[in-house]
């Protein structure tokens, strides 16, 4: 029987996919359960128009990505922390700060979380960090630390 996933199931498909399972499977559980509907002609033409919005709106993302992304690289964020007479800093350099730096001099909003600071930053100098945007776009940034 086919049916159509409303939410993801494991070791089953992810939302929006068609798969085949047995009738009594999605009669008695997957149906039941708001999991899946059944695959009518109606709901095939649904499933279509779906995949069609979710493209697009993955084409704008892709975009608007694309152009964040240049903008990050067209030159280094400059990160302000406070240096000790022999170089070193005090304190550490945290995402949170990093992601304060891209805001204030880029304009761009980017959540703490999907900042990973590559190196170890303990004296001034550049340093390079990831920012995972989901689906594979992965952006190595580099920020340099100064003295305040």
């Amino acid at each position: 029987m086919q049916i159509i996933l409303i939410k993801d199931v494991d070791n089953l498909g992810g939302a929006n996919e068609l798969v085949d399972v047995r009738p009594g499977y999605a009669r008695n559980f997957l149906i039941p359960q708001k999991f899946a509907i059944e695959a009518s002609s109606s709901n095939l033409k649904v499933l279509d128009e779906r995949r069609k919005q979710i493209q697009k709106k993955e084409a704008k993302l892709l975009a608007e990505i694309a152009k964040v992304t240049e903008a990050l690289k067209a030159s280094p964020v400059k990160l302000g922390a406070k240096i000790g007479v022999s170089g070193k800093i005090f304190g550490s350099v945290t995402a949170i700060q990093l992601a304060r730096a891209i805001r204030e001099q880029k304009g761009y909003e980017i959540d703490r979380r999907r900042i990973s600071i590559i190196d170890d930053v303990k004296a001034a100098g550049t340093y390079k960090a990831q920012i995972d945007f989901g689906k594979d776009n992965l952006l190595e940034l580099e920020f340099e630390v100064v003295g305040e």
